[in-house]
């Protein structure tokens, strides 16, 4: 017999929204192990103590790591799906018949706390992984990866020097015809930037640079992304800023378009892939420039748990000379390759190290001269005597049309050779394996799944904000996770343990 469904809405009904939610549902089981009640005594500074009652902080911060975890970074898309799902609004503490907190409300909220309570509550999520067991502590691995800004690339300013733009673009040719007339795509409401980066700050060498680069980009555009926009132009960070979101910088992956970016950076632990550190930065700053201060994060945070953090394993962005000096004297084993751009010496030439100086192929010595700093890198010179290269047969091969021989080596070679011979052992190729297989897997995750693939707000404090509560999200993801599956490791042992004993005594005693 065929059955045909009415439905009438009933007035009243009884009905418990604990009883609808399975018991091996994820926020369920997420409620039972994440505690924020702590949160409201570390808020009530930033509350005033009339007026209306306002969002409780432990809902928003639920609201926050719902987002991430259903991978929704508009917060009015967040609680118009929450809204929606029983076990979301068990996991708040709310009813099907209460209204949830607006939309306004929570992008306000997040900009009223400050990054040290967003920061907590990421100790307090790492705190509880490493109390279940999920962190091992000596082996980190680190990566970074843009995040794209709410920013567009068609509202770009031109900055202004100190003098007039008029007589400035007469000095300098490398801006483009839309630059001169100064009338960007898309105009913003409300310029944001300080006056301090709406003004060059480029060196006449850095600027010429950028003369170059422009010209060579026109003749290829064609063969370019964008190439059919007639207003397309080359941008560079010292001619151009965001007056939408002045802490955005312009940076560029390989095949890819230019973009108004954050980087932002994680350190993952190697036992359980749990993120150990998430920061943003900005996105004109190279990963070199961040190690240390990386370093010193995670290993207090490491510290403070009773960890020894022992190995950092990252890629070759994060080389330099000055880094591996400052991981030995932390105590820390790097596993990070060279770069490119880095030599042990001319070739042809050898050093002497109780002398301190490099002899050539002819005998002629190339002795220490002072310390210079390079662009921020600390390096020796050395130079030769007149009189030796003079008459030296190889003297047009070797230093062409100049006088002596110089040579520019960085303080830190020996630094650079202990961690080379580290790289290239049968245990740094392992340990780059494991690099590979660690953090780079998270950060697919996180920008794929879990809500970074763009930063909906301004500022880069906001932005640290954003990439910490998604780190937060993806480790309590693994906690729970974790939790499940020795649970069931438990239950089977136990199983197993019963059933042997079981076994033991059915069997008929001996006789003594």
């Amino acid at each position: 017999m065929l059955g045909q469904k009415d439905y009438t809405e009933k007035l009243f009904t009884n009905f418990r929204l604990s009883e609808r939610v399975p018991q091996n549902n994820f926020y369920r089981r997420l409620k039972g192990v994440l505690d924020l009640n702590y949160l409201y005594k570390s808020t009530r500074l930033y509350y005033g103590r009339c007026g209306q009652k306002s969002i409780d902080p432990v809902v928003f911060f639920k609201l926050c790591l719902v987002g991430y975890l259903e991978n929704i970074t508009s917060d009015r898309q967040l609680i118009e799906h929450c809204s929606m799902r029983m076990d979301i609004l068990f996991f708040l503490g709310y009813g099907i018949d209460e209204e949830l907190p607006w939309h306004s409300t929570v992008s306000r909220t997040r900009q009223l706390f400050p990054a040290d309570i967003f920061e907590g509550l990421f100790t307090r999520v790492f705190s509880l992984c490493a109390e279940k067991g999920m962190v091992a502590g000596h082996t980190q691995a680190t990566d970074s990866a843009p995040i794209k800004a709410n920013a567009s690339m068609d509202s770009l300013e031109l900055k202004v020097p100190a003098e007039t733009l008029a007589d400035h673009l007469m000095k300098v040719r490398h801006i483009s015809e839309k630059d001169k007339k100064n009338l960007p795509c898309r105009k913003a409401k409300n310029n944001k930037a300080p006056e301090k980066q709406q003004q060059v700050t480029a060196s006449r060498e850095e600027l010429n640079g950028i003369k170059a680069r422009n010209k060579k980009w026109a003749n290829d555009q064609d063969t370019r992304q964008g190439s059919g926009n007639p207003l397309a132009k080359y941008t560079s960070n010292k001619t151009h800023y965001s007056p939408t979101d002045p802490d955005a910088r312009i940076s560029v992956k390989p095949g890819k378009a230019r973009k108004l970016n954050y980087h932002g950076n994680i350190c993952v632990d190697t036992a359980h892939h749990v993120i150990t550190d998430a920061c943003a930065y900005h996105a004109d700053r190279v990963d070199s420039q961040n190690l240390q201060d990386i370093a010193t994060r995670v290993k207090g945070r490491l510290n403070h748990e009773g960890f020894l953090f022992a190995n950092l394993l990252a890629d070759a962005g994060y080389s330099s000379g000055e880094n591996y000096a400052f991981l030995e004297q932390q105590g820390i084993t790097s596993y990070i390759p060279q770069h490119g751009t880095y030599k042990g010496g001319p070739d042809g030439f050898t050093f002497h190290k109780d002398g301190n100086y490099w002899e050539c192929t002819q005998g002629r010595k190339v002795t220490f001269h002072k310390q210079r700093e390079v662009k921020g890198t600390l390096q020796d010179h050395y130079y030769t005597k007149r009189s030796d290269c003079k008459d030296c047969p190889l003297k047009a091969q070797c230093i062409g049309k100049s006088y002596e021989k110089k040579i520019a080596i960085t303080v830190y070679a020996e630094e650079y050779k202990r961690n080379n011979k580290r790289v290239k052992s049968k245990y740094g190729r392992l340990m780059k394996k494991k690099r590979q297989s660690t953090v780079e897997p998270v950060w697919g995750t996180l920008t794929q799944f879990m809500g970074l693939r763009k930063i909906n707000t301004i500022g880069i404090g906001q932005a640290n904000k954003a990439v910490q509560m998604a780190a937060c999200a993806y480790n309590l993801k693994k906690l729970v996770k974790f939790i499940k599956a020795d649970m069931q490791i438990k239950a089977q042992s136990a199983q197993v343990f019963v059933k042997q004993l079981f076994l033991a005594f059915s069997r008929p005693f001996a006789p003594l």
